[in-house]
């Protein structure tokens, strides 16, 4: 992970501790002598796929800094229960400040990747791309879809300025999906255009209207296969709502070309880990 990679990663960072700090950190203040040092270990309490730990990182930098770094299980691998992800040497008082936000982010990211990687398993071997979806949790955006890609899976839209996807809502303010996809191919904006439908007739039009791809949603299996078929490589289809670790297999084996799952990021458990002074 980096500052290029996470846009303002830093600034966001700075101002997780800083709601978390507050007007400063009076037990730590009290009880720990200011030069104090020490050592502590960031330890996994389960299976997971890290990731996160330059933001943690930079969680003990914004508490105080003065601190040496080590990682020892890196984003991407995975750490077993009982295994040392990360070590610090430094300021006690820069640790304990620290401690919380950074363990928050770390937990809420490497459960991201987790699931991710779940997912990712589970549909091995096919054709289908899983991607994630706008999902996520306000000011955490960029961190979860880093975490999606460390599990394995590819981001969809970043945001509503860089993908246009007519969802039902759009579709009803304009009149039809023929119109709806008109409108978006009439205003230039070098982007591909998707629509949202709901059955093979939408579908029928979609492609008629001229979408680059459709995203078919809460279909079936068997209605996906069907919708594969009609399209005929016309247009890419996106296969969502309803995608579970128990039928995405299915919905790959369809022949779609991508799944997208918000549970990727809202229903992401985060993982059990602790910080442990020494």
């Amino acid at each position: 992970m980096s500052e290029y990679t996470i846009p303002n990663l830093r600034a966001s960072v700075e101002a997780f501790v800083a709601e978390d700090v507050g007007r400063g950190d009076r037990t730590t203040e009290a009880v720990v002598p200011a030069a104090a040092t020490g050592r502590a270990r960031i330890e996994a309490r389960e299976r997971f796929v890290v990731a996160g730990l330059e933001a943690a990182r930079l969680c003990f930098e914004a508490a105080g800094g003065g601190l040496e770094w080590s990682v020892e299980v890196p984003d991407g691998e995975v750490a077993e229960a009982g295994v040392t992800i990360a070590t610090l040497n430094g300021p006690l008082r820069t640790i304990l400040t620290g401690e919380r936000t950074a363990l928050n982010l770390l937990a809420r990211l490497s459960g991201v990747a987790t699931t991710t990687a779940t997912y990712v398993e589970r549909i091995d071997g096919t054709s289908a791309k899983l991607v994630d979806t706008r999902k996520t949790t306000p000011g955490l955006r960029s961190l979860e879809k880093y975490a999606v890609t460390v599990g394995g899976a590819t981001n969809h839209r970043h945001g509503l300025d860089d993908g246009i996807l007519i969802k039902d809502n759009h579709i009803a303010a304009a009149g039809s999906i023929t119109e709806a996809v008109h409108r978006a191919k009439d205003v230039p904006h070098g982007l591909k255009v998707e629509v949202e439908v709901e059955d093979l007739d939408g579908l029928d039009e979609a492609i008629a209207a001229g979408a680059d791809a459709v995203l078919l949603d809460n279909m079936n299996p068997e209605m996906v296969k069907e919708a594969v078929t009609r399209a005929g490589g016309k247009a890419l289809l996106e296969a969502s709502g309803g995608i579970t670790l128990e039928n995405v297999r299915s919905y790959a084996e369809t022949g779609v070309d991508l799944i997208s799952s918000g549970a990727l990021t809202h229903s992401a458990r985060a993982v059990d880990l602790a910080l442990e002074v020494e």
